[in-house]
């Protein structure tokens, strides 16, 4: 369900499909880049979120993934190489009935806008974040990215990567991301509904999604997306749910203290009533923080779905509220008195 405010600020009589989010730009990524699915998803659910196209910005940085303006049929910006989070905080602050998106890869929004990235996090500016994760730099031809992993061989790294990646939910829950989220660009469906999710959401959303590079870095998640291999190497988290997952179903996550654990509960000694319940609405970020580590932890599954979501006062409601506050104290303001105040001086 979309909020109320939402609801009000829909003209009724305005029936979107999603072929009225599709721009009239041709798509130019590679045949096969996961980027279609994400473009597809987004369009798809787009009808549903209750937002007028003239409402509704993205915003990108440099990248493949940010080609992603030319091809929603609203307002965007395609801006320049990982200043994405700032512009669109920017966007939002003057123009607060607006939603704005952002759409980055892991190279834009993790390496050189790592700062904006986290500072956006931080103000809680109500922004949706969709970090397209491909493990790679693939506009630039196959670099390593600040995601992948190390030993990773890549042109710029032909002995293998020594550096330690980036974990994109830990970084957004550390950094205060009150929405933090993953999905997959094979699971249209699971998409679909992570990004309502995040629509809804009043604060700074981050979706990771994991994005197949067909070209620089093909199958980096195939043990995730793959049929044969996927249920025993993810988890779908769902809130008041336990920790379920296998072929069978027939494994989960017990915590012991603070030390989550795989255990099966087909062979007696655990039942489904023995594991972790997970709870996305958690204020403390410790069992977010645990989850968001599995994939850190050798035979953990990874886990998809809400991580965490959590309500907070936003950057642009405190924003407007301290000018608001301040004009009933002093007045409107004029500013061509305030230009002329104070030490002044002529430069002939």
């Amino acid at each position: 369900m979309i909020n109320e405010n939402r609801k009000e600020n829909t003209e009724a009589e305005i029936k979107y499909t999603a072929k009225d989010f599709a721009s009239s730009q041709d798509v130019r990524w590679c045949p096969g880049c996961g980027d279609y699915a994400i473009l597809a998803a987004m369009q798809r659910i787009a009808p549903e979120l209750g937002i007028k196209r003239e409402k509704m910005v993205w915003v990108s940085g440099i990248g493949c993934s940010s080609r992603f303006p030319y091809y929603m049929e609203t307002f965007g910006m395609h801006s320049i190489h990982g200043r994405a989070p700032a512009i669109a905080t920017g966007v939002k602050i003057n123009n607060p009935d607006l939603s704005v998106w952002v759409a980055s890869g892991d190279g834009d929004l993790l390496s050189i806008g790592g700062n904006h990235f986290i500072h956006a996090c931080r103000r809680n500016i109500d922004i949706k974040i969709l970090l397209f994760n491909n493990k790679i730099y693939g506009l630039t031809k196959g670099q390593y990215s600040p995601t992948s992993e190390r030993g990773k061989k890549t042109k710029s790294t032909p002995y293998g990567s020594v550096d330690f990646p980036f974990n994109p939910l830990t970084l957004g829950i550390g950094a205060g991301a009150t929405f933090v989220a993953r999905s997959l660009d094979r699971d249209p469906k699971h998409l679909q509904s992570i990004i309502k999710r995040a629509a809804i959401h009043k604060g700074t959303s981050l979706i990771e999604i994991y994005q197949n590079c067909n070209i620089f870095n093909d199958g980096a998640f195939e043990l995730y997306t793959e049929k044969e291999t996927k249920a025993d190497n993810i988890i779908i988290l769902e809130h008041g749910k336990p920790m379920v997952f296998g072929k069978n179903m027939d494994k989960g996550i017990v915590l012991e203290g603070l030390t989550p654990k795989v255990v099966r509960i087909d062979e007696g000694k655990y039942s489904i009533n023995d594991l972790w319940v997970h709870d996305e609405f958690d204020k403390s970020p410790a069992g977010a923080n645990l989850l968001a580590e599995f994939q850190e932890i050798e035979g953990f599954p990874h886990p998809i779905g809400v991580i965490r979501e959590i309500n907070k006062t936003t950057y642009n409601e405190e924003f407007h509220s301290q000018i608001n506050k301040v004009k009933m104290q002093k007045g409107e303001g004029d500013l061509k008195k305030l230009l002329n105040s104070g030490n002044m001086w002529t430069v002939n």
